[in-house]
C-alpha cells in the first residue's frame, strides 16, 4: 500500500469514527492523542466523554479544530446520583474511597443509554466505535446499531500476549504466590512470580468485579480488532505472535503521545488548569545534561506513606538533583506530616522539587537535563520515557506494570529494577499494611546503576536513544505506525456488518 490512502475523497468524507475512552487519565489521554492522529488524516472523529473529564483536553481539541481538523468533542452527563458517587467525581482517581470502585463501574455502564441516544443523532452515522476495553457494555451498543467495534488497548502486545498465554495455559492455577514460572509461548524467556500477575488471575470475593472481568475478556473476542499504543519495532516478535495465537486484527499506531509536537502542547497535555511550565523548564535549564532524576508513580498512585518515605530518603541519599511528583493520594495526610516534621523539603531545597499535583510529564521527560525516570511502569509513562530516550528505574505496582518492567529491563534493556517483588492491586493497599517493599538503599543503588558509574550505563543510554529514534520514525510519514493508521482507516471503510 502506498503512503496515501487508496480511497476517494467521497468515501473518506462519509467515514465517521467514534472514540469513547474509559474515565481515568491513563486511558483518556492516549485515546485523545490517537483520535487527533486519526482526524489529521481528514477522517471525521467524535470523542464522547463526561464534562469534568473533557476539561483536561478541551483546549487541545479546540486547537485541532482551529487548524481545520474534522474532530469534535461531545459530552454526556456522568450518572453520579444513579450510582451513588459524590458529585464532582467522574474519573477513577477522583473517588474519595476505593470502596466506591464497584459503584464507579456501575456508573460507567449507566452511560450506555445516553451514549446510544447521542449516537442516533450523529451525522454521518458512525462507521465504527473505538472504545476502551474497560467499557464492555459498548459491545451491546455496537451490536444494536450494527457498527463495527474496535478495542483501544492502552497497554502493549507483550502484555496482551502474556495475559492470553497465561490464561490459555492455566499455568498459574497450581502455583503458590511465591512460586516463579516461565510464561509460555513468548519470543523471550520471561519468568515471573505468581504474586506479580495482574488481578485478573486472582479473582476475589467481589462477584461484580469478577463478572466484569469476564465480560471484558468476552468483549475482546467479539471485537473486530484491537488498536494498540505501541510500535512494531519496540515489540519485535510480540505483535506477530499475538496475532497468530488469537487471530485478532492488531494495529500498532503509537507512540501516540508524539502527536503533541511543541512545548505548549506537551505542557498542557492532561491538565485541567492552565499550567505555567516555565518554572520547571528554567530549573531544569540550570542543570547539566542527563543529571536530573524524574520520579512519578502515576495518576493512580496508591503507594503507602512508609514506602514513599523510603523513596524520598533514597533520593536524598544520592545527592543528585530530582523532580518528584508526589500527588495528594493514598493516606496523604501521613505523608504531608512527615514532609513537614522530618524537614525533608528543607534539606533537599535547591536540588529537589516536589510537585504535589499534576506535572507536565511529556515536557519534563523531553528536557535534556533528565537522566533517569523512576516510574511505576504504567504503559503511558513507560512509552513516554522510551520516546524521550530516558533510561528507566522500575517500581511496578499492579496490572500490566510487571510485564512492562520485563520489557524495559530484559527485552530492550533500557531499565534497572528497584526490586519490587509483589503486586499490590489497586484498591487493596490496606490489606498489604503500612509497610514497604524496597528500602532507601535499594532506591539509591538502582539510581546509581543508571546515573553513576554502574556497569553498562553508557550502553543502556545508547539503547534508550536508539528506541527513541525508532519511536519518532514509526509515527512519521512512511513509518510503521503511520502506515498502520492508514490500514486501520482503510479496514474501517471496507468492513461489512457480518465481519464483526
Amino acid at each position: 500500500m502506498t503512503q496515501e490512502l487508496a480511497m476517494d475523497s467521497t468515501s473518506l468524507s462519509n467515514l465517521h469514527i467514534l472514540c469513547i475512552p474509559f474515565m481515568a487519565p491513563g486511558h483518556i489521554l492516549p485515546m485523545v492523542d490517537m483520535a487527533k492522529l486519526l482526524a489529521r488524516h481528514n477522517v471525521k472523529v467524535t470523542i464522547i466523554t463526561t464534562p469534568l473529564n473533557a476539561i483536561q483536553f478541551k483546549t487541545s481539541i479546540n486547537k485541532e479544530i482551529e487548524s481545520g481538523s474534522p474532530i469534535q468533542l461531545l459530552e454526556v452527563n456522568f450518572p453520579n446520583a444513579g450510582a451513588g458517587i459524590p458529585k464532582g467525581c467522574e474519573s477513577l482517581e477522583t473517588l474519595p474511597s476505593m470502596d466506591l470502585k464497584g459503584n464507579f463501574l456501575i456508573a460507567v455502564n449507566l452511560l450506555q443509554k445516553p451514549i446510544e441516544e447521542l449516537i442516533q443523532k450523529l451525522e454521518p452515522f458512525p462507521s465504527c466505535i473505538i472504545s476502551d476495553k474497560h467499557i464492555p457494555s459498548l459491545a451491546d451498543t455496537a451490536n444494536k446499531f450494527k457498527i463495527p467495534r474496535i478495542i483501544f488497548d492502552g497497554t502493549n502486545c507483550l502484555n496482551l500476549l502474556c495475559n492470553h498465554n497465561i490464561h490459555a495455559s492455566k499455568v498459574y492455577e497450581t502455583l503458590y504466590d511465591s512460586d516463579q514460572f516461565v510464561i509460555p509461548g513468548l519470543p523471550h524467556r520471561i519468568a515471573m512470580k505468581k504474586s506479580q500477575l495482574p488481578v485478573i488471575f486472582k479473582p476475589g470475593p467481589n462477584q461484580l468485579l469478577n463478572r466484569l472481568r469476564q465480560r471484558i475478556r468476552d468483549s475482546e473476542v467479539e471485537a473486530y480488532g484491537i488498536v494498540v499504543n505501541s510500535f512494531e519495532e519496540l515489540e519485535d516478535g510480540y505483535v506477530e505472535e499475538y496475532q497468530n495465537v488469537t487471530g485478532h486484527k492488531v494495529w500498532c499506531v503509537g507512540p501516540v503521545s508524539l502527536s503533541n509536537k511543541d512545548d505548549i502542547e506537551k505542557a498542557q497535555r492532561g491538565s485541567k488548569n492552565f499550567i505555567d511550565a516555565n518554572e520547571y523548564v528554567n530549573w531544569l535549564n540550570s542543570w547539566p545534561k542527563n543529571s536530573v532524576i524524574y520520579v512519578c508513580l502515576g495518576s493512580l498512585n496508591r503507594v503507602t506513606p512508609k514506602q514513599l518515605m523510603e523513596i524520598g530518603l533514597g533520593l536524598e541519599a544520592t545527592n543528585r538533583p530530582f523532580i518528584w511528583v508526589v500527588r495528594k493520594a493514598y493516606k496523604w495526610g501521613e505523608m504531608e506530616k512527615w514532609l513537614l516534621e522530618d524537614g525533608f523539603e528543607e534539606r533537599v531545597k535547591g536540588r529537589g522539587i516536589l510537585i504535589r499535583g499534576w506535572a507536565p510529564q511529556v515536557l519534563i521527560l523531553s528536557h535534556k537535563a533528565i537522566g533517569a525516570f523512576l516510574t511505576h511502569c504504567g504503559w503511558n509513562s513507560t512509552l513516554e520515557a522510551i520516546c524521550a530516550g530516558v533510561p528507566l528505574i522500575t517500581f511496578p505496582m499492579f496490572s500490566d506494570q510487571f510485564y512492562n518492567e520485563k520489557l524495559v529491563v530484559q527485552v530492550i534493556e533500557t531499565g534497572v529494577r528497584v526490586g519490587v517483588e509483589n503486586a499490590v492491586h489497586f484498591g487493596d493497599e490496606d490489606e498489604f499494611g503500612d509497610g514497604f517493599q524496597v528500602s532507601r538503599e535499594n532506591v539509591r543503588e538502582a539510581i546509581e546503576k543508571v546515573m553513576g558509574e554502574g556497569e553498562g550505563k553508557n550502553e543502556r543510554r545508547e539503547r534508550a536513544k536508539k528506541y527513541a529514534d525508532m519511536g519518532k520514525k514509526a509515527i512519521e510519514q512512511g513509518g510503521s505506525s503511520y502506515l498502520n493508521m492508514l490500514k486501520l482507516i482503510e479496514d474501517i471503510m471496507h468492513v461489512k456488518p457480518f465481519e464483526f
